[in-house]
Order: structure tokens, then C-alpha cells, then sequence
């Protein structure tokens, strides 16, 4: 029998090693260089690809959406149309407003063109009326209810001379130019030789703060006055006793006789008030009394 001259074995018996490994579930050793870690020379192992990682060892993490999660938006549906007049809405439309509101007999007072609490309590009242929604603003649907069921005003429905009736003048109102002020009737009247040239609403201090009464004259005038002790503003502004004065305010136009001056004489309308401004001269008359 011929015997091996054993070069042929070490390879054999490599191989067989391999197939054993394998067969068991091993990885085989990965070597570095170009010999066998036997010693063997010739014998070259093939470089091994490391086994990628785990499943998700090295996923990056889910990205989440940025928007908010549908669950949790809350549908606020579309929003309201914006009011065609509101509380603090002036001008030409709010008199307007007013007017035909009077017409219904929902607002018992001359119009003035400020958007006030008592015009909105007005435009709630025709709201219920008409079961529309009783927001006391002026929405579109109750514009045109308001402007179907009464007609344009007149030039005297939007400016009456006077929310309140003059009364009897003092006699010392009867002869020259004279600013007659009642108490009695709340009312400022322009006369002329014992006539109503004018008239217009006024207010006056509260009981702690005393509009006086007897017959003065105006001292100064001042268009756009500020007060001194008060930081208010005092338009048209016409001194007849030390700091009180006849002049528009801003606060009656928008309240009414909810509030009261600190001893001023308060008008409501400044169209009115402007007019009686440019017409009264330092020395004119002046009366108040109840």
C-alpha cells in the first residue's frame, strides 16, 4: 500500500475542520495576513463580512408628524362675521341706527352717533324681537331686518334739537345773547332777544362737585382744552366760573347721565357744541339756574 506523502494532508484536514465548524453553527476565525493560524503556509481564509446588527440595534427612531395630533384639534368651525356697529362704533351710520330703532320705539333718546350700552341694549331688544341671535352688535342679517322695517330718517329724526323739551327761560335769559342753562330740564339754550336760537342736552357735576349757579360771563374759550387737575380732555372748552366750563364730553356722548362732570357743564353733541364754540365771544352771558 502506498503511504501519503503527507503535503496533501494539512489542506485536507483544514478543509475537513471547516466543514466541522460550520456543520456545529461557528464562525470561522477571521485572519489577518496571508498564513493559516497553524502555521500552515498556503492556506488563506477568505475575509469574513461581520453579520449586520440586530434588527432595529441601529434603527434611528420614527419621526412624528409636527402638526397637532388630530385627536386633540378642536373644531372651532368658521368664525363669526365681523359686526357691522358695535359698542365704541361712531358716525353717521351708528345715528342712523339709532333713528330707526326710535322709530320702533326702542330707543327713547336723539340720536348721537356713539355706539353706547343703551344702544345695545336697543339693537337686543330688536333682536328679540325678530329671534335673531341677541348679541347687541349690528351683524349683517340684523342690518337689514332693521332697514326692511322702517324707513330713511328725516334730517329731524337724526338731529332733533333737543332729546329733552327747553322749558320756560329765565327772564334773565330774555334779552341779549345769552347761554341759558337749565337744571330743571337738563338743556343748554343759545338765545337771542328771548329767542331759541339753539338747544342741545347737557349734564353737570355730581353733589360733591357742584356746577354753580347764578350769571356769569365767559372769561376765555379753549378748542382743544386739558384739564389741569383732571387730565382730561375738554373740547371746546368756554370758562364762565374759575375752572368750570360749558364744553363737549366725550364720556356723556357715550353713557348718558350715568356719570355726572366735576362742576363743568357737559354737552353731548359736538356738531352742536362746535357751532354754539365759533358763535360765543369772551363777555357773553351766561345763566344758570333750575
Amino acid at each position: 500500500m502506498q503511504r501519503s506523502s503527507g503535503r496533501g494532508t494539512a489542506p485536507a484536514v483544514a478543509a475537513v475542520l471547516v466543514v466541522a465548524a460550520l456543520a456545529v453553527g461557528c464562525r470561522p476565525v477571521t485572519v489577518t495576513g496571508t498564513s493559516a493560524p497553524d502555521g500552515n503556509k498556503g492556506v488563506r481564509h477568505a475575509p469574513t463580512t461581520p453579520a449586520p446588527p440586530p434588527l432595529g440595534l441601529h434603527t434611528p427612531p420614527a419621526r412624528h408628524a409636527t402638526g397637532p395630533h388630530p385627536a386633540r384639534t378642536a373644531h372651532t368651525g368658521p368664525k363669526a362675521p365681523r359686526p357691522l356697529m358695535a359698542v365704541g362704533s361712531r358716525g353717521a351710520q351708528v345715528r342712523e341706527l339709532q333713528a330707526r330703532l326710535a322709530q320702533l320705539g326702542l330707543f327713547d333718546r336723539a340720536p348721537t352717533g356713539s355706539y353706547a350700552s343703551v344702544t345695545a341694549a336697543a339693537v337686543r331688544a330688536f333682536q328679540k324681537r325678530q329671534g335673531l341671535p341677541r348679541t347687541g352688535t349690528v351683524q349683517p342679517a340684523t342690518w337689514w331686518a332693521l332697514r326692511s322695517r322702517t324707513r330713511p330718517p328725516s334730517r329731524a329724526e337724526l338731529r332733533p334739537p333737543t332729546t329733552r323739551p327747553a322749558g320756560v327761560l329765565d327772564r334773565r335769559c330774555m334779552t341779549g345773547t345769552v347761554i341759558c342753562i337749565s337744571k330743571r330740564s337738563n338743556t343748554l339754550t343759545w338765545v337771542v332777544n328771548g329767542r331759541i336760537a339753539a338747544a342741545m342736552d347737557v349734564r353737570f357735576g355730581s353733589q360733591y362737585t357742584p356746577t354753580r349757579e347764578g350769571t356769569f360771563h365767559i372769561t376765555f374759550k379753549s378748542r382743544r382744552h386739558i384739564s389741569t387737575l383732571y387730565h382730561t380732555a375738554m373740547p371746546y372748552a368756554m370758562f364762565f366760573s374759575g375752572g368750570q366750563a360749558v364744553h363737549y364730553s366725550a364720556d356723556f356722548a357715550a353713557h348718558g347721565y350715568r356719570g355726572a362732570s366735576h362742576g363743568c357743564v357737559n354737552v353731548r353733541e359736538r356738531r352742536k357744541i362746535a357751532t354754539l364754540f365759533a358763535a360765543v365771544r369772551p363777555g357773553t352771558k351766561v345763566v344758570v339756574h333750575h
